[in-house]
This record gives structure tokens, C-alpha cells and sequence, in this order.
């Protein structure tokens, strides 16, 4: 842990922040966006490394479908627990805590990363896995590190317009939990973060 570091989950809280407060859920993924291309572009901990960082145009995004933002309710789902093995923080337990249907696609397992202050985690793969986006799949929520959209009663702000790759996928310094069985849809996903046109950077 760096304080550059610090600074990258502050900024990037600040985004969801940002995300969460705009009135036009567009808007607030059209600013999420961007600030999420100036982190990739100029930012110390960026998961570019500098070579791409040179050439590097923008993250390449599916246009926003407001018919794929979703607040589902956190429905129950039996206890299961997951040891993620990684590089660099050890294991990750994992601790399912309800799941939540997004309509016309199926069902997702959420979970609760099961250390000090702990956090919801909620990654997707989806049909469109090794082709238009990271075979490992994608987040959706991440709350430990801001990645946060909110919710009340109940319910979770689900978009998947905002959708993103983990930094496992540009830099393989980087070592990231994957979406288990109960995170896969068959359907193809088409919004988010995509694959940039003739592969990774």
C-alpha cells in the first residue's frame, strides 16, 4: 500500500460519488467515465504501464442503456463461502449474503469480502466473456474500493452500464478475484467497459 495508491481509491470513491448524486444516471456514468480514463491515463497507480499509457485514447465503452440499470432487491440465498487465492493478498474470503435477479438476464450471487471493514462484491460474466470483454469477467460492485452505487430498502443500484474490467486484465502484476458459477450468465452483456479494439494494451 502506497499513499498513491490512497490517493487512486479516493478518487475513485469521489467517481461513484459523483455517479450516485447525478440526477441523469447518464450524466453521472458520462462523468464516472471520464474520470475513470484520466486515472488510466496520467495516475501513478494506473494499471497501464507507461508504453500504453503513450497511446492510450480512452476506455472503450458500450453506449449507456438506461433499460440496464436495475435496483433489485437483495433476495435470500443459502450460506456459501469462497477462499479466493491471490498474488499479493493472500486468500480473500468470500461470504455470500443474498443474490439479486436482473430482469430478462438471471440471477447473481452477491457477497461480502469477509475481511477488516469488509464490503460488498458483486462481479459478472457474462456471454460476452473472451470476446468483446475479459474472459475472467467483470465488476459491478466493489465497495471496499468505492465501487459503490448505492441502494436503500433493501434494494442495490445494479448498472451495467458501468460495468469494469479489473486491473488483472491490463497488468498481470495484478491478481483479482474472478466471477464464481453463481456470477456467470449465458446472455451476452452488451454494455460497459469493452475489450479496446485490436486486443489489450
Amino acid at each position: 500500500m502506497t499513499l498513491t495508491l490512497l490517493d487512486w481509491r479516493r478518487r475513485t470513491a469521489a467517481l461513484y460519488s459523483a455517479a450516485r448524486s447525478a440526477t441523469d444516471p447518464e450524466a453521472g456514468w458520462r462523468t464516472w467515465r471520464d474520470g475513470r480514463d484520466d486515472l488510466f491515463a496520467g495516475h501513478p497507480d494506473s494499471p497501464l504501464d507507461a508504453a500504453a499509457r503513450e497511446t492510450f485514447r480512452g476506455l472503450p465503452f458500450a453506449p449507456y442503456d438506461p433499460a440496464l440499470r436495475f435496483e433489485p432487491v437483495l433476495e435470500p440465498a443459502g450460506p456459501a463461502r469462497l477462499e479466493v487465492p491471490t498474488a499479493a493478498d493472500g486468500t480473500v474470503p468470500l461470504e455470500r449474503i443474498g443474490a439479486v435477479t436482473l430482469p430478462g438476464l438471471g440471477r447473481l450471487d452477491v457477497w461480502w469480502v469477509a475481511l477488516y471493514g469488509g464490503g460488498v462484491f458483486l462481479p459478472l460474466r457474462d456471454g460476452t466473456a473472451g470476446l468483446g470483454t475479459y474472459g475472467g469477467g467483470r465488476y459491478l460492485l466493489d465497495t471496499v474500493k468505492g465501487a459503490d452505487l448505492g441502494g436503500g430498502d433493501g434494494r442495490l443500484v445494479v448498472d451495467l452500464n458501468l460495468a469494469y474490467h479489473p486491473s488483472c486484465a491490463y497488468d498481470p502484476r495484478w491478481s483479482c478475484p474472478l466471477a464464481p458459477e453463481g456470477n456467470r450468465l449465458e446472455a451476452p452483456v452488451a454494455a460497459g467497459e469493452q475489450v479496446p479494439p485490436g486486443g489489450w494494451y
